[in-house]
């Protein structure tokens, strides 16, 4: 067998081990779906959204939750959506290539991959202990803003590289100030990316838990948190105080609650997938 032979070979068992990979594990993620909605079906129902946590199974709820679930989407990315976007400009656009650049760059690059854990310590002494915010959503959502800024950062600065070098020579050559043509050449063109990165982000920071109950979170609230001061729980914790309750009706109001979840992670990234098809469309290069 010549060399060919044995790439075309090889080629042909790599393929065919990653299409098995694939079609695996895909079809572990169809039976573990598959198996929550089968549970927990049945219990969804608008008193089940509306409806306040109770130690009988048949009448908790998830309001708190998925209002406090609401209340920390929203502030994280109020938070985290200004600061990524614009410390990801600043270092495609106006850093410097030194040695303390490419220094900020590598540690960035690295904090995507710390374990959320250590992002909820660092939340507990800065902003609960050292802030005096408490338990309250803003510690939470600061902390969740941290978690997920490194993520926020790169997938800008990829966004910006990807914009053609030609229109950027272009705007400059037509009189445009480097800021002018960051924001109404770059920025534009690049958005589509950014808003994909952007998104995919949040929804990482949706089905966090770790950080959260460093931070105070906690597992029974009573009430529906009214502003960004107030103690709140959010529907990952929720899911885990009922699955850790050896009576088998919490374990279904679990299954329901995944479901409401996994419906929230799934119509955000339909958004950034719809989001970066239609901006493409706009472009043209």
């Amino acid at each position: 067998m010549n060399r060919a032979s044995t790439s075309r070979l090889y080629d042909k068992v790599f393929r065919s081990m990653g299409l098995t990979a694939t079609i695996l594990c895909l079809l572990i993620l169809a039976i573990f779906i598959g198996f929550i909605i089968y549970q927990g079906v049945g219990r969804l129902s608008w008193d089940f959204l509306i409806s306040l946590p109770s130690r009988f199974a048949e009448r908790s709820g998830i309001y708190t939750a998925w209002i406090g679930t609401l209340w920390v989407l929203v502030l994280t990315t109020l938070i985290s959506f200004p600061l990524g976007v614009g410390a990801g400009i600043y270092l495609e656009e106006y850093g410097k290539k030194n040695k303390l650049n490419k220094f900020l760059e590598i540690n960035i690059a690295n904090l995507a991959g710390v374990p959320s854990i250590i992002y909820g310590l660092l939340g507990l002494e800065v902003f609960v202990r050292l802030m005096n915010m408490g338990s309250s959503i803003l510690a939470g959502s600061l902390t969740l803003a941290l978690l997920i800024l490194p993520i926020i950062i790169v997938s800008t600065r990829e966004a910006i590289r990807a914009v053609p070098s030609t229109i950027k020579e272009a705007s400059v050559a037509l009189g445009a100030s480097k800021w002018q043509t960051i924001w109404n050449q770059i920025l534009p063109a690049s958005f589509g990316g950014i808003l994909t990165g952007v998104i995919l982000a949040i929804s990482r920071a949706v089905g966090e838990t770790a950080p959260l109950i460093v931070v105070g979170a906690l597992a029974y609230v009573p009430f529906a948190p009214q502003g960004p001061l107030d103690e709140f729980t959010v529907l990952p914790i929720q899911i885990f105080n009922w699955v850790s309750r050896p009576q088998h009706e919490f374990a279904i109001n679990a299954a329901a609650a995944i479901i409401i979840l996994l419906l929230i992670t799934f119509i955000m990234n339909g958004i950034a997938v719809y989001m970066r098809h239609r901006w493409q469309r706009k472009i043209d290069w």
